[in-house]
């Protein structure tokens, strides 16, 4: 069975940090950056980044895809975005984005954290029914991509 617990990823962006917050905590935005994201849409009439606010995520992988109802678990402009993504079968995960500024420009590190892990069944789902054989590489791989495209839109918008 696979486990996870926690990994980082970090990258340079040439651009001021209250920038790059505006992109990681637009939800709306989350499609363009994540390789595995389709769509997230804000939910309860919320409208934006703030504690407690849920939205709802589509994640799409080769073998199909899911929902889930993440809740923002922390809005701090310039500084971090984070959710927490809790599903019945497969656990809770804490993601961050932390934000901090350097010179013109700001480093951004994206993480996750398994608060709860996820069960047997969950884990079957994940690797027989959705072919996700490595997921705690997948999950890095699709750090770094979303890193890559994060950096590509906040720099062109300089």
């Amino acid at each position: 069975m696979q486990t996870l617990d926690s990994d980082e990823q970090s990258i340079y962006i040439n651009a001021p940090s209250h920038d790059v917050y505006e992109l990681v905590s637009d939800v709306t935005r989350t499609p363009e950056f994540s390789p595995e994201i389709v769509r997230c849409t804000w939910l309860d009439g919320a409208t934006g980044p703030a504690v407690g606010a849920r939205f709802e995520a589509v994640n799409k992988v080769p073998r199909g895809s899911w929902k889930n109802r993440p809740v923002v678990i922390g809005a701090e402009p310039g500084r971090e975005f984070a959710f927490s993504r809790s599903e019945k079968l497969v656990g809770e995960i804490h993601w961050r984005y932390r934000l901090q500024a350097e010179g013109a420009g700001t480093y951004v590190t994206e993480s996750y954290e398994v608060i709860r892990p996820g069960t047997w069944l969950g884990w079957f789902a994940i690797t027989y029914l959705y072919g996700r054989k490595d997921r705690r590489s997948d999950l890095r791989a699709g750090m770094r991509e979303t890193l890559q495209r994060l950096r590509a839109v906040a720099e062109s918008n300089q």
